[in-house]
Formats: C-alpha cells, sequence, structure tokens
C-alpha cells in the first residue's frame, strides 16, 4: 500500500512538473550552463582602455570617485561622456567631470529648438562653437530610431530631420572643422522590427525594444543605415563614429562595406556584446580584419561587472556562459578571444588616434 502511495505521489509531481513547465514565461526563463567549460575570471584588462562610450551615471561626488576607483582598478584610463547635452546642463555637466582632468572627456549634444524655423542651423551652430569653447571634444550621442533625429537634452527632438537632412550638414561640417568626431545611433538591432513571433530568436529582449514598423512615416532599418553612409559621405573631413556596431550586429557585412568606402567612419562596440557574443567566430574574423576601425565602448552603467564582462568576451576563449545581470536574451555568450593586435587597436589605439 505505502508503495502505491509513493507512485501515485511521484507521478503527481511529475506532472505537475510537467505542466508548471508548459506554463512557463519566457520572461521567467533562467537557464544555467552545466557545461564543464572554462570560466575566467577577468579583473584587469590586458592592455589600456579608453571606453569611447558611456553617459553621465554619476549622480554623487562620491559615485564619481568611486567610479574613477573601479576605472583604476580595471585599466581603464579614460572615459567618453557622451552627455547629449547643451545649454546650462552640458555646462553643469562639463563642470562636475572636468574636475578629474584626462580620465573624462566630455562630448555636448545637439541644440535641436525650432530646427523647422528659419535660421535654426546658424543657431544650432552658434550653440555647438560655445560648447566646444566651453570643453565639449566631440559630439553625440546623437540618435535616430526612425522618426528623427531625439537624443538632446535639455531641448526638444529635431522631430523629421535625420542626419542626412540638409539643415545638419553646415552642423555636421564645422564639427569636422573643430576637431569634434560625431557619435551617431541610427536604428536599432534588426531583431527588433521583427514579428514578435515563435520565430524570433531574440525575442525575450526584441519584444522590449520592438520597433512599430507599421507607423507612417517612419524610416526602416536598411534606410537609417543609408542616412548615415549619406551623412558620412557629404562631409568626408568630419570623422563619425557609428556607435553599437551601427546597430549591424546581425550582418556585419553591412558595416563592412561601409568601412570600405569612406576612411572617415568608425565604430563602437558598446551595448551589443549580447548580439554579437552568440557567434564569436564570425564576429572575431570581423573585428580582426576591422582592428583599425572599431573602439571599444561600455554604455552599460559604472558597475565594476561591466569592464569584467565585456573583459571576458573579448579577451577569452570561454564558451557557453550567461550574464542575465547585463543581457536580456536567452541565448548563452562566448569569447571571442581576439588576438592581442586587435585588442590594442579596440582598447586604446584607434582611439587616440581620432582623439590626438
Amino acid at each position: 500500500m505505502k508503495h502505491t502511495i509513493a507512485a501515485f505521489l511521484s507521478l503527481g509531481l511529475m506532472t505537475c512538473s510537467a505542466i508548471a513547465q508548459e506554463d512557463l514565461l519566457l520572461r521567467d526563463y533562467e537557464p544555467v550552463s552545466i557545461y564543464n567549460v572554462a570560466k575566467t575570471k577577468i579583473e584587469k584588462a590586458k592592455f589600456p582602455v579608453v571606453d569611447f562610450h558611456a553617459h553621465p551615471y554619476a549622480r554623487s561626488e562620491a559615485e564619481l570617485k568611486s567610479w574613477i576607483d573601479t576605472m583604476d582598478k580595471f585599466g581603464v584610463e579614460k572615459t567618453i561622456i557622451l552627455s547629449y547635452a547643451t545649454g546650462k546642463r552640458f555646462d553643469s555637466i562639463y563642470n562636475i567631470y572636468s574636475k578629474y582632468g584626462d580620465r573624462f572627456e566630455i562630448w555636448c549634444g545637439l541644440d535641436y529648438t525650432g530646427h523647422k524655423e528659419k535660421g535654426w542651423t546658424k543657431k544650432a551652430i552658434k550653440e555647438l562653437e560655445r560648447c566646444f569653447r566651453k570643453g565639449a571634444k566631440g559630439v553625440g550621442e546623437l540618435g535616430d530610431k526612425g522618426e528623427g533625429l531625439f537624443y538632446s537634452k535639455p531641448s526638444p527632438p529635431g522631430q523629421g530631420m535625420h542626419i542626412d537632412d540638409e539643415r545638419m550638414q553646415p552642423l555636421l561640417k564645422r564639427c569636422g572643422e573643430l576637431g569634434m568626431p560625431v557619435n551617431v545611433h541610427v536604428a536599432d538591432p534588426y531583431w527588433m522590427y521583427l514579428p514578435m513571433d515563435r520565430h524570433n530568436d531574440g525575442l525575450m529582449n526584441a519584444h522590449k525594444w520592438k520597433i512599430d514598423t507599421t507607423k507612417e512615416g517612419l524610416l526602416q532599418h536598411a534606410e537609417l543605415v543609408r542616412t548615415l553612409e549619406n551623412a558620412v559621405k557629404a562631409n568626408p573631413g568630419t570623422t563619425f563614429i557609428a556607435c553599437h556596431l551601427a546597430n549591424c550586429s546581425h550582418d556585419l557585412d553591412i558595416l563592412g562595406e561601409l568601412f570600405d568606402t569612406y576612411g572617415n567612419l568608425y565604430a563602437d562596440i558598446s551595448a551589443r556584446y549580447a548580439e554579437i557574443a552568440p557567434v564569436p567566430r564570425r564576429t572575431k574574423a570581423f573585428f580582426e580584419k576591422y582592428r583599425d576601425r572599431l573602439v571599444y565602448g561600455t554604455d552599460m552603467g559604472l558597475q565594476p561587472s561591466v569592464y569584467e564582462t565585456t573583459f571576458r568576451i573579448l579577451e577569452t576563449s570561454d564558451e557557453h556562459f550567461y550574464i542575465k545581470e547585463h543581457f536580456s536574451y536567452h541565448w548563452p555568450l562566448n569569447g571571442l578571444d581576439l588576438s592581442d593586435e586587435t585588442l590594442k587597436k579596440l582598447y586604446y589605439g584607434n582611439a587616440r588616434n581620432i582623439l590626438k
């Protein structure tokens, strides 16, 4: 009798477990790798590092000092602060971060106020030049996800105006004359444009950032990349950094063709580690081929784990690991095991060439 009851309870538990798994929501899926593979802990980058993509995350003097301590620990010599900002907001950010000398370089935004009015370009150039005199070394991050340029604080977005708009060209040309590189975000990862269904392998993260491709007047992924190309082509004297690998993680050949054509274009690799680490051999081949055009960046906050994670992906050959703290996808990550020559270019060589 006891054996019968035990068997019945065991069967019941198995049935409940099966039902629970059938009802498991994708957002609750947290796989744990059971592979017996290397698990490398990176305590410091192999070479000196310039982080080409961060924002003014620190909310207090104490946080800022803690950030510098973390940079020191992991070998980060300098961080580029993409403020988006103009006017008093830029001045405030500059005053805070410039106190730490060469540890931070502060870039300004563009003022889109009145961009539909006659004479806007001259006003925007005037504010750009003011920020330059204050200490801005570059411009960014400019952003466009299809409806027009919108990364700007505190001014309103440049609704309907894209990076290749004729109103923008005198501004971009002036950036080149002032020696100010321009950081540009176009589009989003391609998974965000695909149907949110069972065939979308990036669904967990894609659903959060999905693009409404049916919206009237919205530029699609390829069209946005083309606006970047048009701007780069029209302004050969200006250095452009396409952040997040121009959001072409799914097809790096798109970015490669741009590199092959335009010598004034670079790309930062920030915040796209989860998109490139699942295909390490393909990504490594691209990074090695275009090592002269890529710069390291984070865009993931100021926690120590940001550097530890990104350096692990770039430097090691670790396989099949998950880092839910920073990445929302449900696929495993892999190290790229980049060569020393490529790491040197990626970490500091190309950055120093751009910043001069």
